[in-house]
């Protein structure tokens, strides 16, 4: 009797104890799971291209800022390979916590049409953080080797009355360069035939020497052969001008409505990160770009600072999928 007495008493202790300590351990739990972002750990910013491009400017830029708001250091991871499929793919199987983040650019997004890789899905695998900058493409001509070429419209005339006689470059097969020029020769039924490089650097050399007349290219990469009378500008690709070259008109204002290619970045966090996490890096990257001296900076990269919250590049990265997919069948492009 006395035994039972004593046994349930125990029990009773053991169980008062078991509800005091989760009790105490209920409230560390959710201490734990509503942590405020960031803890004290750096944040990565990976860049699938290599170090000292526009892309990876733009990121160290606007990292360095939002690592001041949010009171955390980003450092930047440089990951080049396949069009940016590699370092893409390093995110995708990170941590969905918010310390890893990727900067997409246009070409990483069309790369599935393009290359048979296919470690990830963009739309399943991510969630966007927001757009992060503009990178304006401007049509450019070798003065010297189209002297008479001044305007959009004088060259595709140029080009027509020699089908297929007339070159252009790009920085590769499958380039935004590449698919822009395809666009618009699509639209302006004209036909030039495509020189491709390895990348802009040995086209742009060949362009300045006369070995091709034309290349849709990167503003940064063309604007000082621009401003050394090397090169002229005919269009930029973009739906409105842009301040590099205020007097260049748009490709839509030459007579194609609606025209508009334009290259961009933008940050993206593994699926499954935190609404409140993802909402928290999107107000650091937008007060970031809205930041006059992050602004001044970018443009000295060739790149604009141009914020869009998540919902909107989403809607952005789909548009643009569907669209440039479409040239790439149509013209049955294929990457090198």
């Amino acid at each position: 009797m006395k035994y039972r007495q004593a046994r349930r008493t125990t029990l009773a202790s053991l169980t008062t104890l078991a509800m005091a300590a989760m009790a105490t351990a209920l409230p560390m739990a959710s201490a734990i799971a509503q942590a405020p972002f960031p803890a004290d750990k750096p944040i990565r910013l990976v860049v699938p291209f290599p170090a000292g491009g526009p892309t990876d400017t733009a990121a160290r830029i606007i990292g360095q800022k939002m690592g001041e708001t949010l009171k955390t250091t980003f450092v930047i991871d440089n990951r080049p390979g396949a069009s940016g499929t590699i370092g893409t793919e390093t995110v995708a199987k990170a941590a969905p916590d918010g310390y890893t983040l990727v900067m997409l650019a246009t070409p990483t997004l069309l790369a599935p049409h393009l290359l048979p890789r296919k470690g990830y899905d963009i739309f399943k695998d991510f969630t966007p953080v927001g757009n992060a900058y503009e990178l304006p493409i401007v049509m450019v001509v070798n003065p010297n080797a189209l002297p008479d070429v001044t305007d959009l419209q004088q060259y595709i005339a140029k080009a027509k009355a020699a089908p297929g006689q007339t070159n252009y470059t790009s920085a590769g097969n499958g380039s935004f360069g590449h698919l822009s020029t395809e666009l618009l020769k699509n639209l302006g039924h004209f036909d030039v035939q495509h020189v491709p490089y390895k990348g802009s650097a040995p086209a742009i050399a060949d362009l300045l020497a006369g070995q091709v007349p034309m290349m849709f290219s990167d503003m940064i990469a063309a604007l000082p052969h621009i401003k050394a009378g090397k090169l002229r500008p005919i269009a930029v690709g973009s739906s409105k001008r842009v301040s590099f070259a205020p007097d260049v008109k748009t490709v839509a204002e030459q007579g194609f409505p609606g025209f508009d290619a334009s290259s961009w970045g933008g940050l993206l966090v593994p699926a499954g990160t935190p609404k409140d996490v993802v909402a928290r890096l999107s107000d650091a990257l937008k007060g970031a770009l809205a930041d006059a001296a992050v602004q001044q900076k970018m443009l000295g990269a060739g790149t604009i600072a141009s914020y869009l919250p998540p919902d909107q590049l989403t809607s952005r990265m789909q548009g643009d999928y569907a669209k440039w997919g479409k040239v790439i069948r149509d013209n049955n492009i294929r990457s090198d």
